[in-house]
């Protein structure tokens, strides 16, 4: 046993500048657009301008003729030679609806490729794409869920018979009975409206093919680098171990570059046919277009409770757009499984009912984007219990600690048989008020009031279920995507750590926060860790990033390998010095007997013995210093937070300015601090956008609306407040090290929080806020149309 050799400096939980800082700063990153290959080819996409048509004769012969075109391919050809992206999904009633490399049959949404042209430039691959003449048929196309849904509404899949992905439904407890016997019962309907991830890097691969070998090599934008080549590998029809996907420096995801893309496919089939490299780099508008959406969802929500403030029950019936096809490896089905298992978040709820209805529509199809379906399910709920305060003439934030889960109540069993394994509900609310400094706003309000100035304070609560290991992908019927992870660490002969995982970063520093863990498990700076990640010959095989899992899988697993590693390393050094295990002590790089600093081997003279000098290792021991650890995570974390904000109406233009914005955020065991305050400013910063800018719009006849950032709103620096953080510390009890995820927390609240704000600095006036974003044009509406309500009970 090593437990008790005493250790180096603590490196976990110190907030280190991050290694990958200068790299990125002084311009000097590589992503996919960076690369020149010799001889490289440019693509460039035919998409479909009609949002429904079925696909009549594709010329293609202008294109071909074109000087500098190389190749064009179009669906009926790219269908001979690949298969349709199969999306399965083990649970009842789901249709696996996936898509083929390109349209060849119909197309189901404006934006749709139906085929891709190569060329010696990117500027000639676009003209040779207006040169495609391609025939179709237009047929009448639905946009709207609740239509799609009609008896002879037009049918995005004949054989199907309607147009539904999937259906869902959950009741726990007696929520009937509950009704029957409240005192206050409340009914709403919520719009969520559709968003667009928008990493700064957008979509893009090269795919190269070596027709000695038969292997293709693919440098890709992704977050899942094997999951990527399982899924080419699949779909193309190669041996998974003849292909190799690599992804460099990463420019954002946000879950849109988990998926694998029917683009990525097509282009692999260009490279494959021609035998050259093949580069495809999408533009903003294709991104609008045709990556990745998410979030459109309504909800019909009833709530009963007491007159002093207990929820009682919570029924939910809910549609989510889910476009026009089921996507790899989430599904379509992604965002109707989870919304109504996630709405209860940090509240203690014991009687609770939903059921959803995932819908095909001529939209672009849904994936997974920051936080998925939980800023949806925060805004109802926190919704409901500020219009429950306001009902029974109660201060919000009294009603919303009240029915928070109690400190005494961890490990707290949800009624949606989620385990909440511990946290810092009612502790973070708390600080969130004092930060904020709750009661001294209430009176500042009454005194802007007063002057004639519209001020209002908003707070919410959320969890975060983070790092779901295997036993929760399968509990939800997920076939292809697992919950665990790998980490190989090795000593090199120089004495030099090297780190090779399976997460792959994309701008959460694992070069920094991996480093940390292996330094203190294995006594040297930070500096003598190399971590090696996206690249499927050198990393072990794992699942990537997503879901804020790669501080507990990815984390987990270097702390397992890394007490192995620390833990040979030790036996050779107690053999060499002649001195006990636990009388040693490992530090600075070196490893010493306590008491004596003159009887110490530094890790390069250890591992020249575990190398080369092998005949002086302790009998039995196997040469070398490397070890590969996988580590499978339980049903999942949580971590939990809690947000709170001060802004300011203008009544004249319904226009929303931030005055402060505090963020408790508690995640367990912070490896960095100062990564985690970069990870909560920018999902609160994505948070804030889905809360007052971003939509992705469509008129009804499914032509996007917002294909540029003219229409689609994104906020500048200028509109995001400076958020003020603290951070609680509740460790998990059944993770590796205690570390929880946190990628995504600080998007959860922000909508709750601004629209909580604007009703409370409108109050008396009884507005409904239940349609996002909260746009000027919005909250003016409500203002008009609660002025013709009566106003409601003061707190």
């Amino acid at each position: 046993m090593v437990a008790d050799v005493a250790r180096s400096e603590n490196l976990i939980g110190a907030p280190l500048r991050t290694v990958e800082a200068g790299r990125f700063l002084t311009g000097h990153g590589q992503y996919v657009d960076d690369l020149v290959l010799p001889g490289m080819l440019y693509a460039a996409f035919v998409r479909s301008p009609h949002a429904h048509a079925r696909l009549g004769a594709i010329d293609t012969s202008a294109a071909r003729a074109l000087p500098g075109v190389t190749a064009v391919l179009t669906g009926a050809e790219a269908r001979e030679r690949a298969s349709r992206l199969h999306t399965p999904l083990n649970v009842p009633h789901y249709r696996d609806v996936g898509a083929y490399p390109l349209a060849w049959d119909k197309v189901r949404y404006a934006g749709e490729p139906v085929a891709i042209v190569a060329a010696e430039s990117r500027y000639l691959a676009e003209d040779a794409c207006e040169a495609v003449v391609v025939h179709y048929e237009p047929l009448p196309a639905v946009v709207d869920p609740a239509a799609a849904l009609t008896p002879g509404a037009p049918l995005l899949y004949e054989e199907l018979g309607e147009n539904v992905l999937v259906r869902a439904s959950f009741q726990g407890g007696d929520p009937d009975a509950m009704f029957a016997r409240a005192d206050v019962v409340l009914r709403e309907t919520f719009y969520s409206q559709r968003q667009n991830g928008n990493p700064l890097e957008p979509r893009g691969l090269i795919a190269r093919w070596t027709p000695e070998t038969g292997e293709l090599t693919v440098w890709a934008s992704t977050q899942v680098p094997h999951l990527m080549r399982s899924a080419l590998a699949e779909f193309l029809r190669l041996p998974e171990h003849h292909v190799r996907v690599i992804a460099p420096d990463v420019g954002g995801g946000f879950g849109s570059k988990m998926l694998v893309y029917p683009e990525d496919v097509a282009v692999c089939l260009l490279a494959i046919q021609l035998g050259r490299p093949v580069k495809w780099v999408e533009d903003r508008r294709e991104h609008l277009l045709a990556a990745c959406q998410s979030r459109e969802q309504v909800h019909e929500v009833e709530l009963a409770a007491t007159r002093d403030g207990q929820i009682l029950a919570i029924r939910d019936r809910a549609l989510c757009n889910v476009g026009a096809y089921s996507t790899w490896p989430t599904t379509g089905a992604m965002e109707a499984m989870q919304v109504g298992k996630l709405l209860p978040g940090p509240y203690r709820l014991r009687h609770f009912a939903w059921e959803t209805v995932a819908v095909l529509t001529n939209k672009a199809p849904i994936g997974p984007y920051r936080a998925v379906t939980r800023p949806v399910g925060n805004f109802i709920i926190e919704s409901l219990i500020e219009r429950l305060a306001r009902e029974i003439g109660q201060d919000p934030a009294v009603v919303r600690r009240q029915n928070l889960v109690q400190p005494d109540e961890f490990p707290y069993q949800a009624i949606t048989n989620l385990t909440y394994d511990s946290g810092s509900f009612v502790q973070a609310y708390d600080r969130a008020l004092a930060l904020i400094d709750y009661d001294g706003v209430r009176r500042e309000q009454a005194t802007a009031k007063a002057a004639g100035r519209l001020l209002g304070i908003g707070t919410a609560c959320y969890t975060e279920l983070s790092a779901q290991g295997s036993a929760s992908f399968r509990s939800r019927g997920v076939v292809n995507l697992s919950g665990w992870d790998a980490a190989t660490i090795r000593i090199e002969p120089s004495g030099h750590v090297t780190l090779r995982v399976g997460v792959s970063s994309h701008g959460q520093s694992h070069e920094t926060s991996l480093a940390q863990i292996a330094a203190e498990e294995l006594g040297v700076a930070v500096s003598d860790v190399t971590v090696l990640h996206g690249d499927t010959a050198v990393s072990p095989y794992g699942m990537g990033t997503f879901a804020s899992r790669s501080a507990v899988a990815g984390g987990g697993a270097t702390l397992l390998a890394a007490r192995a590693l620390r833990e040979k390393l030790l036996q050779i050094a107690a053999h060499l010095l002649e001195a006990p295990v636990d009388d040693l002590e490992l530090a600075g790089g070196r490893v010493g007997v306590r008491g004596s600093p003159e009887r110490a081997l530094t890790l390069r003279e250890i591992a020249q013995v575990a190398y080369y000098t092998i005949f002086r290792l302790p009998p039995g021991l196997e040469p070398g210093l490397e070890v590969t650890r996988a580590y499978d995570p339980p049903l999942g974390t949580f971590s939990n937070g809690a947000q709170a904000a001060v802004v300011e109406i203008d009544p004249e233009t319904g226009a929303v300015r931030i005055l402060r914005w505090v963020i408790v955020e508690d995640c367990g065991r912070a490896i960095n601090p100062r990564v985690v305050a970069g990870q909560v400013h920018g999902g609160a910063t994505q948070g804030l956008a889905g809360a007052l800018y971003e939509e992705v719009r469509y008129d009804d006849n499914g032509q996007l609306l917002t294909a540029s950032y003219l229409d689609y709103l994104i906020p500048t620096a200028t509109e995001v407040p400076a958020f003020e953080l603290d951070m609680l510390h509740t460790p998990s009890p059944i993770t590796m090290g205690g570390f929880k995820g946190m990628g995504e927390g600080g998007t959860i609240s922000p909508p709750a929080v601004v629209a909580n704000a604007i009703r409370d600095a409108l109050h008396p006036l009884p507005v409904r806020l239940n349609r996002l974003p909260l746009t000027p044009e919005r909250v003016l509406e409500a203002i008009a149309q609660a002025r013709q309500a009566p106003a409601a009970s003061p707190p």
